[in-house]
């Protein structure tokens, strides 16, 4: 019998539907004022895969999945009046139904093109407000929500359980300060049923006995799963993100209202990280499933790649990962289209026997993946009996196996040059065999050398993407080889060709006789590519890397030093431009061993929460336009840390972990160079720009804040010069 992680009792237990064979099933669904991610379509996989092994228990499901079309509401965002399905129509100029219904198109074709099986029903929030208005009336009339000035809350401390989900307690959630910072409410984790409309809203708000207003975030889930499932749901699921305060806040109005359990299992998705940490828009590093096809990449891998890992684990989302995730499934592909000999009825029986066991246990996908290949490289199997088993098994895992394996270009097109490669592999002369790998890439074949033998495929877009790193990991790390020069140039270039131009221009003008290298990251920048193509062939200083994804700041700013062979290291922002020589200068003051980062512009501070610009020459940190230091630093400090990614406090945190060893920082007021704009920042949206800013100052001041004594300003007899 399936058995899963219960989120409440926080153990795996057996799933029982209160009405055999009826399972009712209930999955938060999205906010359809943008387009779906990755990140939440891996939650809406844990709910697909659910219910394929449901049904193979005999299991009749009932899966309602609900569209949100008035945006989630918190108290913070409704101070503001902004509801995001409003403020993300008046943005494109289009009602808020139009947006809603634009985004919710766009989500069912992103859950189709990943296998996920359409649910039964998706009620929308805004055909259920009558059932959300009786809810609310409902608890009020037990005594368990209150009305301030026309808006409705629930009264936390009348629910004695409120809590058990999330494991917070009102006592905890009262020293947080709450969610929501409220002054009508009674208590700092009471939350919004019900909305009084701000002045001038003249969208979505609906009439109601308590005033003119909108639901709350967390009203509209139980309205609408009590409208079609009842006021008990058999499983609920949903991410981790969902546990507090919505599913605990689901949990307590929906439980107060009707005096019964609610939802008989809870089951929680982990996140999905991507490049190590949790995808998420404010973090910049956000894939649709368009973002995959325009990269080359069949979005079942993403599936493929999500069964890899328990649902109840955190996955970390690469291109790379997805990439090899491609390949195994083009693998399956193969190995399914064929279907020579007899089919042993046996084989396929004892086979998908395992896989539904594994699956039945907490839905352990790994363990049901690696016995389909176990199953798959068998070489007692007919291609009959392999094609069978495979089929079989991929009505649990629906990862599209019985899709035809593209058939290779016709052998009279690459086949010679393939042998010539494989005669240069035997003699040893690899650099040719290289370059016949390319050719025959470009004529649409790849190239799998094995132990024995060289098979052959055909390429995908993702094939002919090469060329490209998804991560710094990728470029070869040279922080422990000797100097070959004396100055490393770092450029990131997020766009903005022409800024990039200038400041390349500015350093080749007035490098003179010195030994500098430039090395410059293309960012995934369409726009910059080809003239970044024309700057290294022209000189031969420049090394370029191209990213295949937005790397954020730090990851891209490791790839330059990782590769950098220079005695020190001078980072550049491309709104930078010299105007004279400023590497003679830097190389002097820092062979100073007391000296860890020296540039043309510093900042002060007296808390860690705020950093003035200085004057002063000692300054306690450095800022990343124009940063330099010595290469040999790394060994002790190591590379930036690559969870800033987004200007800035990634240079204040090195400036500082600098510090920490001890060394000083100096500001060169007259270091000939001068700032254009810094794009990165100035045409970043205002509201996202203090979003990602306020995540680079907590890691900041979750690192540094208990290392006052760094500052200068703790020592009073600290030498500052004017």
């Amino acid at each position: 019998m399936l058995r899963l992680h219960d989120t409440l009792t926080r153990q795996v237990r057996e799933v029982e539907p209160r009405e055999p064979p009826r399972l009712r099933m209930y999955s938060c669904g999205p906010t359809v004022y943008r387009s779906v991610h990755i990140g939440n379509l891996r939650t809406y996989l844990l709910a697909d895969w659910i219910k394929r092994v449901a049904r193979s228990q005999g299991w009749q499901v009932m899966h309602v999945k609900n569209i949100t079309d008035v945006g989630h509401m918190r108290q913070e965002m409704a101070e503001r009046g902004g509801d995001k399905v409003i403020a993300a129509a008046l943005a494109a100029g289009k009602s808020p139904a139009e947006i809603a219904g634009e985004f919710e198109a766009e989500f069912h074709r992103a859950e189709a093109m990943l296998g996920i099986e359409p649910a039964d029903v998706f009620p929308r929030a805004t055909d259920h407000v009558p059932q959300m208005v009786a809810l609310v009336e409902r608890l009020l009339e037990r005594g368990l929500a209150y009305t301030v000035d026309g808006t409705v809350y629930f009264d936390t401390a009348a629910q004695p359980a409120y809590g058990a989900l999330s494991g917070n307690s009102l006592e905890q959630l009262q020293r947080a300060a709450g969610a929501e910072p409220d002054p009508a409410k009674r208590h700092p984790a009471d939350f919004t049923l019900w909305r009084q409309a701000e002045p001038g809203r003249q969208l979505m708000v609906w009439d109601s006995p308590f005033g003119r207003g909108y639901p709350g975030w967390h009203i509209e889930c139980s309205a609408m799963s009590m409208a079609y499932l009842g006021e008990e749901i058999d499983l609920h699921t949903g991410g981790v993100d969902n546990i507090f305060p919505h599913h605990e806040d689901e949990l307590a109005q929906s439980e107060g209202a009707t005096s019964t359990t609610f939802v008989r299992h809870w089951v929680h998705g982990q996140h999905l990280l991507a490049d190590g940490v949790k995808m998420a828009k404010s973090q910049g590093n956000v894939y649709t499933v368009q973002d995959l096809l325009d990269r080359g990449f069949d979005p079942l891998a993403f599936r493929y790649l999500c069964a890899t890992v328990r649902y109840g684990t955190r996955l970390n989302f690469t291109l790379a990962s997805l990439a090899a995730a491609q390949r195994g499934l083009q693998r399956l592909r193969q190995l399914a289209s064929r279907d020579d000999g007899a089919a042993d009825p046996a084989r396929v029986l004892t086979l998908a026997d395992a896989v539904q066991a594994a699956l039945e246990d907490n839905l352990d996908l790994p363990r049901a993946l690696a016995q389909v290949w176990t199953f798959a490289r068998a070489r007692d199997l007919s291609g009959a009996t392999r094609r069978a088993g495979l089929l079989q098994a991929d009505a649990w895992l629906g990862l599209g196996l019985e899709q035809p394996f593209p058939a290779l270009p016709d052998p009279g097109s690459w086949r010679t040059l393939a042998d010539s490669r494989t005669q240069e592999r035997r003699q040893g002369d690899f650099p040719r065999a290289d370059a016949a790998r390319v050719s025959l890439l470009n004529l649409g074949v790849v190239p799998e050398d094995g132990p024995g033998e060289t098979a052959y495929r055909v390429a995908s877009a993702l094939d002919r993407r090469h060329g490209l790193i998804s991560s710094p990991l990728e470029v070869a790390d040279q922080r422990g080889e000797p100097d070959l020069g004396e100055i490393s140039v770092s450029i990131v270039s997020n766009g903005y060709p022409d800024d990039l131009a200038r400041c390349v221009a500015s350093i080749q003008r007035y490098r003179g006789e010195h030994s500098v290298e430039i090395l410059i990251v293309d960012n995934d920048s369409k726009d910059v590519a080809p003239r970044l193509q024309r700057l290294a062939q022209e000189d031969s200083s420049i090394q370029t890397f191209h990213a295949d994804h937005q790397l954020g700041e730090g990851a891209a700013r490791n790839a330059t030093l990782r590769a950098a062979r220079g005695e020190l290291i001078l980072i550049l922002d491309t709104g930078v431009e010299l105007t004279g020589d400023c590497f003679t200068p830097l190389l002097m003051l820092l062979r100073d061993p007391e000296i860890g980062a020296v540039g043309r512009w510093g900042a002060l501070s007296r808390d860690m929460r705020e950093f003035v610009d200085a004057e002063t020459i000692d300054v306690d940190a450095i800022d990343g336009y124009c940063l330099a230091f010595k290469r040999g630093r790394l060994q002790e400090t190591g590379l930036f840390d690559e969870r800033y990614r987004f200007y800035r406090l990634l240079d204040f945190n090195y400036s500082l972990t600098l510090r920490s060893l001890g060394l000083k920082q100096h500001r060169v007021a007259d270091l000939p160079v001068i700032m254009h704009q810094h794009r990165g920042w100035e045409e970043t949206d205002p509201d996202e720009r203090e979003r990602l800013s306020r995540l680079n100052f907590r890691r900041f001041f979750e690192r540094w804040h208990h290392r006052p004594d760094l500052l200068l300003s703790a020592d009073p007899a600290a030498s500052v010069h004017s």
